[in-house]
Order: structure tokens, then sequence, then C-alpha cells
């Protein structure tokens, strides 16, 4: 399908998603909302495609978040149930995503980066939760999921203040995985990607809402439920299960089909 402000490619197992419209720096409206809702759904339901990289079109930007232009003069506002990119509020996807932060990632666009699993950051890569310097506040995640990613106190430290934090500050705070030189970003998001795809499809699925669905569960209940979790059970049933040790014990590498 042809989109107007996402560019999909796919090289093997993995897909990569462009947020596509630089003359904005990525700043994304209603319809670009939509598109990507189509798109994650896409990726999620292919059994073909294990691993998803998000980045943005040309050098300056990630995404600037909400397109407070377009908001401003009128333009038609909305967004999918599964949230700001088609992806803030969408929580069943156990497919792992990278964000592959190219530039500028404020607002919406940090908010679309901390609802991946990876950020791998150019060290041209700029963060920040701007809203209120414009009156409105990070209700796409950024406000929840960053909390929970660094602490609350370092959280309120860039919250509070809507500072600007660097690929590297990112990285001592700790939702950064990697900074990458900017020339490299893709090939080092790359990188990560294959790491992934070494590993059975299914196995990272369990395990990824395991870790999902049991922060949100005492560490008993997490412990004592995590088997009635559907991809785990997914897990047990599959292909990859018997494949892994098969692999092991004729000391061979593992023919994964995420099946």
């Amino acid at each position: 399908m042809a989109y107007q402000h996402v560019k999909v490619e796919r090289n093997g197992p993995i897909t990569t998603i462009i947020l596509n419209r630089p003359e904005v720096m990525n700043a994304l409206h209603s319809e670009a909302h939509f598109e990507l809702h189509e798109v994650f759904n896409d990726f999620s339901a292919d059994p073909d495609q294990w691993v998803g990289i998000v980045t943005g079109a040309g050098d300056r930007a990630f995404s600037a978040g909400n397109d407070l232009k377009h908001q401003a003069t009128g333009g038609k506002m909305g967004s999918p149930p599964s949230g700001f990119a088609g992806l803030t509020s969408r929580f069943d996807l156990t497919k792992p995503l990278i964000a592959a932060v190219n530039g500028i990632a404020m607002g919406g666009g940090f908010e679309i980066a901390l609802a991946c699993d990876l950020i791998i950051a150019s060290d041209k890569a700029v963060f920040a939760l701007p809203e209120p310097k414009v009156g409105l506040a990070a209700l796409a995640g950024g406000l929840h999921r960053l909390p929970r990613q660094i602490g609350l106190k370092r959280a309120m430290g860039m919250i509070l203040t809507a500072r600007r934090v660097s690929a590297e500050e990112g990285a001592a705070l700790g939702f950064v995985n990697e900074v990458a030189p900017h020339d490299e970003l893709m090939a080092v998001a790359n990188r990560w990607a294959q790491m992934i795809c070494e590993c059975s499809p299914m196995s990272i699925r369990a395990s990824k809402q395991a870790i999902q669905m049991g922060l949100e569960q005492t560490l008993e209940e997490a412990i004592g439920g995590q088997f009635k979790y559907p991809a785990v059970a997914q897990l047990f049933k599959s292909a990859d299960f018997v494949e892994g040790p098969m692999a092991f014990a004729q000391k061979r590498a593992p023919n994964w089909t995420g099946k």
C-alpha cells in the first residue's frame, strides 16, 4: 500500500518505518496518525516481519511531535485508538520496535521513541517534552513512560523544566541504549535488529509480553501468572520451542520460523 506521510521498507524479517514529513520536521497530524495505525497493524499481523525500526526522513528530525501549525490553522485533529503515531496507546504489540532517533525528538516525537523497546540515538539527537512551554502536556504516554523508564526524580527534572537532553545525557539517564555517529545510525540500529533476529521470534515476543504485563503486577503475581500470557502460551506450542533445543543438541544454528 502507498502512503503519503509514511515510508515502509522491508529487508528480510526487518521492517523500517520512516516518518515522512521532513518539510515540518516529521511533525504529525491526523492523517499521519491514521496511516501509521495501518502500518503498525500490518507489521503486527505479518508473520514474516519480526523486528521494526522507526526513524524519521531527512537529517534534522526524528519527529518534532504534534503539528502545531496544522492545529493552529484549524486543521483536522484526531488520532486512532492506538494513539499518537498509531503507537503510543498500542499495548498488544509483542514484536520489538527500535527507535532510530536521527535528530530532534520533541514532545510526541519523544513519546514515539519511548513507546519503542530500544532507542538508538544519533550523536546529533535531542530529546525533550516541551509541551508546558506551549500550554500543553505530554499526554501521549510521556508523563507515564519516562518515570517508569528512568525513575521519578530524573523524569521530573526533564518534565517540569521542559529542558532539552542530548543523546549522551539520554544514555546516562538510561532511556538511550546506544549513541551512534550520525552517519552510522541506521547501520547501528540494523545491527541491533539483526541481533534480535538471531533469537527465536516466539521467544522474543513471549519475553516482551512477560515484561510488559509483569511490570503491572507484583513480582509474585508476575512469576505465578506468566504462563497464562498469550505469547508465552504460544511459545510452548511453537515449532521454535522444538527447534531451539534440537539445534543446540545438533551443534548447528537454529532455523527459526517464528511459528
